[in-house]
């Protein structure tokens, strides 16, 4: 199976079928022992009936006892024989499913990071968590073609030609039979993979919708919108129901022919065997190998329509990922040298400048945060940075001394240590980051975004990287961190949380207001200590109070620093070195907060609304 740390490969994109046997050539040493298991495995079964009919011509004879125990020894032994055949293919089959399983998570995951920032502007939350709880489920249950399906086309030449020995005619009935059951549930697989490709469809819209639901149901409550969304979910719901009807409505018919059709195939077989017998033309011991084998013959022929089932499903949902993972980001093709000393981010389109080492407000209705995507380089644009342009800068370099900090970035479940990154600090620009311990040991493999340096070495943070995390729940934050938090108003974050910086986050940090996830948010920027910080509203979800210590202490602890901010909160703007107000998507007017509350009514109109809304909460 592929290891937790190992490269998945190359998947091949060219389509759902191409994808699936990408998956099969990864593990062609397994794949082919669960082919060759699952083949002698059903060529022994078919075994099984000709010895019962040697135990039936030759032992049901007067005085030849030993002859019958003979045989019966041997089918014993070949049932045992093969009960450890089938116990190893449903072992070898279990790890092609799970590589398979494990393969394609990590191909999505690393297609994810690759995209970064660029997934949602690509694919929806519905369909990224449809494709990983469904899709995945499905590819690697239609991975059962390379054990059972093999097996299956193998033991069904081999009774072929035992049935030749017997009858010519009862040959030719198997060898059509099989055809025949085939092109009867052919139509029925096409038409369940429209069925299924639609279903998924409406589960990927269904589970947007989920998510949207769930991160915004506070807000809907607020707003009373919350029973229009409630009836346009249960809609899509009714819809996805019905489609789920008509998905199983097929899948039921190709299920009922699975098992139906090889028990009349069966029949029919046995009914000739029958009459032949009957006639004289075969023994009464080639009459029971003859069920035997047509018995036999049930399971694989069960497995072909199951195969056709199963790959239907799966070739759906091999296209979904392969649709994802068609998705490229942006190329980096940039090779000029980033200025060596801060220098000044230009954005052309607005006309806004960035000066380093200042504390800059930006003021927009609107505009505000595709400014912010072009200086951080979300968003194509003819940015500059010092006078080079920013896409022709290594994106790696932009990414280590620019930060842009949104005020709905992503936290994860965990500690909320780890949520911050405390404990780290980074070794040196663009090199990544180092345990607080101190040692400059290789961390470990799976220690994550912060990662764990093993040392056992306690530093200034108290933290020892290769403890569990119960051995410092108590741990006080180290000193950038304390500072980080002073400077965030968070304290009274962690001081109000059972185990303080150890204290469990549910995803989303869901588990915490509004107010203190951005604060979080905050904290983790500044922790950073990036050259150029560039924030979304950082203090739009909080209280005047605490907006206001914000704006004293972001000031000071990024003295020297270049940041720049999105608001229109007179509370931050009053601490800006300069404020950059934008109309229309172009600068208007630059100035000090009081300098353009005098004299640019835009400005004064805009940031006005938010004072009086203050006053009114006093």
């Amino acid at each position: 199976m592929i290891d937790a740390y190992e490269d998945p490969g190359t998947p091949d994109r060219r389509g759902g079928w191409s994808y699936l046997w990408w998956l099969v050539a990864c593990q062609p040493g397994r794949s082919l022992a669960g082919a060759l298991l699952a083949s002698v495995w059903l060529t022994l079964m078919a075994a099984t009936p000709y010895m019962m009919a040697r135990a039936v011509d030759d032992g049901l004879v007067p005085g030849r006892m030993a002859v019958l125990a003979g045989w019966t020894a041997a089918i014993f032994v070949l049932g045992a024989v093969n009960a450890w055949l089938s116990i190893m293919r449903h072992r070898t089959m279990t790890r092609v499913r799970m590589d398979a399983y494990f393969r394609t998570v990590k191909v999505l995951v690393g297609q994810t990071v690759r995209l970064g920032a660029e997934l949602s502007r690509r694919s929806d939350a519905g369909e990224v968590v449809t494709i990983g709880v469904g899709d995945v489920h499905t590819i690697a249950q239609a991975l059962t073609v390379v054990g059972p399906g093999v097996g299956a086309v193998v033991v069904y030449g081999v009774v072929a030609g035992l049935l030749l020995t017997i009858s010519p005619l009862l040959t030719g009935v198997v060898l059509l039979g099989v055809p025949v059951v085939a092109l009867l549930a052919g139509p029925l697989a096409r038409r369940l993979q429209g069925r299924e490709t639609e279903y998924r469809e409406r589960q990927r819209v269904l589970t947007a919708r989920i998510g949207d639901l769930a991160g915004g149901l506070r807000v809907l409550n607020g707003l009373g919108g919350k029973g229009l969304f409630a009836d346009a979910f249960r809609r899509d719901s009714g819809h996805l129901r019905a489609q789920g009807y008509r998905v199983g409505a097929v899948a039921s018919w190709v299920q009922a022919l699975g098992m139906g059709l090889p028990t009349v195939f069966l029949a029919v077989v046995t009914w000739i065997a029958a009459r032949m017998a009957a006639r004289g033309d075969i023994t009464v011991g080639q009459l029971v190998s003859v069920y035997g084998y047509v018995a036999v013959l049930v399971g694989p022929v069960a497995f072909f329509l199951d195969m056709g089932y199963q790959l239907s499903r799966g070739v759906v949902a091999a296209r979904r990922v392969v649709h994802l993972l068609h998705h490229d980001p942006q190329p980096d093709e940039g090779t000029e040298l980033p200025p060596a000393d801060p220098a000044v981010l230009h954005d052309p389109e607005s006309g806004v400048r960035v000066r380093p080492g200042r504390l800059t407000a930006l003021v927009s209705a609107t505009e505000s945060t595709a400014v912010i995507d072009r200086l951080g380089r979300y968003t194509p644009s003819d940015a500059t940075w010092g006078g080079v342009r920013l896409d022709a800068v290594p994106l790696t370099e932009v990414r280590s001394r620019i930060l842009v900090a949104d005020n709905d970035a992503d936290l994860f479940a965990g500690t909320l240590r780890d949520a911050v990154g405390a404990g780290v600090t980074r070794r040196s620009r663009g090199t990544g980051m180092v345990p607080a311990c101190g040692c400059h040991n290789a961390p470990q493999r799976g220690a994550g975004l912060y990662p764990i340096c093993g040392c056992r070495r306690v530093g200034a943070a108290g933290h020892d990287g290769a403890a569990p995390a119960t051995a410092h729940r108590e741990a006080p934050p180290d000193a950038k961190t304390a500072h980080a938090l002073h400077a965030a108003a968070a304290n009274d974050i962690v001081q109000g949380l059972p185990a303080g910086l150890d204290s469990e986050l549910t995803a989303q940090a869901r588990n915490l207001s509004g107010g203190q996830r951005q604060r979080i948010r905050l904290v983790r920027a500044l922790l950073t200590d990036p050259e150029v910080l560039l924030a979304v509203e950082p203090t739009s979800a909080l209280d005047a109070h605490t907006e206001s210590l914000v704006a004293e202490r972001l000031r000071t602890a990024r003295a020297g620093r270049t940041t720049l901010l999105t608001t229109t909160s007179p509370l931050l703007l009053a601490h800006a070195d300069e404020v950059v107000f934008l109309v229309d998507g172009k600068v208007a007017a630059t100035g000090t907060h009081e300098g353009l509350l005098a004299y640019e009514p835009g400005y004064r109109a805009l940031v006005a609304r938010d004072t009086e809304d203050e006053e009114f909460a006093w």
